[in-house]
């Protein structure tokens, strides 16, 4: 497997030649970027392909494999908003990222189907996000890159047969699986998980969380939580995923280099076997 790190780990802000600098010194394989509005820094909605294309060329400078490509955009603009107006924001998010990614040989982009809310309730998320989806499954099986569902804080798909399920539905070679690790500990267990969306799995993010929190606080350093990392890693191998484990942190608030190298020998402990 492959030591892999987002963007966001870095504080807002930092410009890509920091960001590819510090994490070939760090000893990183790939870095996740992610798509911004227009104004932040690095990869965004507005760009055209040459400006795409030297985003990639920095990369390689530095020796680091694009494998993925993240956006906050989809929780701004959801897939199962009742505005018509929103969900044509996220066709063109979704658009751009699997334009981008085509540009940068990425063969994945994180995609959130969307968010159940008071007004929006469960049953028309999950209906209408389909629907909304399988407008843009075709741009990515013509393209060939996995759009990868994540599991996040969303409230909707809260087990792993329900999520099998709704990705199946959607009945497309490209319609796949991006499995964040610490996101299911508030509901269940990361190697049940893994086990039962098997194949699907494309990617997958890394992060650590302390069940004793029950909310956002939980969430720490690599190995500093609850997570059997043993146990993630044996059902990572047994369905046979060798693709990257990237981490989604949140920047340290001092010395906020120190992440990016603390995180990296975390990995380094995960994917060798060292962590018990």
């Amino acid at each position: 497997m492959l030591k892999g790190i987002n963007q966001w780990c870095f504080p807002e802000g930092t410009p890509l030649e920091t960001i590819f600098d510090t994490c070939q010194k760090a000893g990183y394989d790939a870095v996740e970027l992610n798509l911004y509005e227009p104004g932040g820094v690095g990869l965004t909605i507005d760009m055209n392909t040459s400006q795409v294309e030297e985003v990639g060329k920095l990369a390689e400078k530095y020796n680091l494999k694009l494998r993925s490509l993240s956006t906050g955009l989809l929780g701004k603009y959801p897939f199962s908003s009742n505005d018509d107006s929103i969900r044509e924001m996220a066709h063109k998010t979704v658009g751009k990222q699997l334009e981008v990614a085509a540009i940068l040989g990425i063969d994945t982009i994180l995609v959130i189907p969307g968010r159940v809310t008071e007004e929006v309730p469960y049953d028309i998320v999950y209906k209408r996000s389909q629907e909304e989806l399988t407008k843009v499954l075709p741009t990515a099986e013509k393209l060939k890159i996995h759009m990868g569902i994540e599991n996040v804080w969303n409230k909707f798909l809260l087990s792993p047969l329900e999520m099998a399920r709704y990705v199946d539905e959607l009945n497309s070679p490209y319609a796949a699986v991006y499995f964040d690790v610490g996101n299911v500990m508030i509901w269940g267990f990361p190697d049940q998980w893994i086990r039962i969306l098997n194949k699907r799995i494309k990617k997958v993010h890394v992060k650590e969380f302390k069940t004793g929190a029950g909310n956002y606080n939980g969430f720490v350093p690599l190995l500093a939580g609850d997570i059997n990392w043993a146990a993630v890693r044996k059902a990572l191998n047994e369905v046979g995923y060798t693709d990257t484990l990237t981490a989604e942190l949140d920047a340290y608030k001092s010395t906020p280099d120190q992440l990016i190298y603390d995180t990296a020998r975390h990995i380094e402990f995960i994917i060798s076997g060292e962590v018990k």
